[in-house]
């Protein structure tokens, strides 16, 4: 099956200004502004906001 653009791959960069960042998929349909999660930043050593870029 091949990999459509429904579903592009991510990448949410944190907001710490670590330069840490996590690789997802969305869904263009049901998210299609940039998307903001709250996840684990090692680097900070604690949660912060992940945006993400383009």
């Amino acid at each position: 099956m091949a990999r459509n653009e429904l579903r592009p791959v991510v990448r949410l960069r944190s907001t710490a200004g670590t330069g840490y960042t996590y690789v997802t998929r969305k869904n263009r349909r049901s998210d299609p502004d940039r998307m903001t999660l709250r996840k684990y930043d090692p680097v900070a050593g604690r949660h912060v906001d992940f945006r993400e870029e383009r």
